[in-house]
């Protein structure tokens, strides 16, 4: 357990550290986060032909009402977390990296959820947009994380008694 515990936070740490580098925001966060408004963009666009996307922002044409996407809130944390979470717990690198690449669709694919509902309660009600960003999203997206790591855990689990039994 204390094994766990460290080495979930020696990753965490190292991944956090690398996120936070200048080429590493201009080579794949910055990008990443103007994909994920694009996309989301696309998405409410089947729906709602008013919203556009430039850069990192989602916005209204005809209100003018727009979001960013900011810092902590393009998944990429909530997504570096689940990976130290799946690197730290012991099992074998197969599993590890089908965890991480499932994991990855599952939180970005809440995530997208994330962004467009909260594009459309700030568009309705800035008070409930703040509860919602600040409080409820915050919350769903670790619980999120939490429940992949546990699915994928059990799957680990099921993996390595099968082996065992063989």
């Amino acid at each position: 357990m204390w094994r766990f515990i460290a080495l979930f936070l020696i990753v965490l740490a190292v991944l956090f550290g690398i996120e936070k580098l200048n080429p590493v925001q201009v080579a794949l966060i910055t990008p990443w986060t103007s994909f994920l408004a694009w996309f989301s963009a696309g998405i409410m666009t089947v729906f709602d032909s008013d919203v556009i996307s430039h850069g990192r922002v989602i916005q209204s044409q005809a209100a003018g009402f727009g979001v960013s996407i900011e810092a902590g809130c393009n998944g990429v944390e909530a997504v570096l977390i689940l990976i130290a979470g799946m690197v730290a717990f012991p099992s074998p690198l197969r599993l590890k990296l089908a965890g991480i690449a499932a994991g990855c669709i599952a939180v970005q694919a809440a995530n997208i959820l994330r962004v467009i509902s909260l594009y459309y309660l700030g568009k309705w009600d800035k008070e409930v947009f703040d509860f919602a960003h600040l409080y409820l999203w915050q919350a769903l997206i670790m619980l999120d994380v939490l429940v992949v790591w546990l699915l994928w855990i059990r799957a680990v689990a099921r993996n390595q008694g099968a082996n065992l039994a063989v």
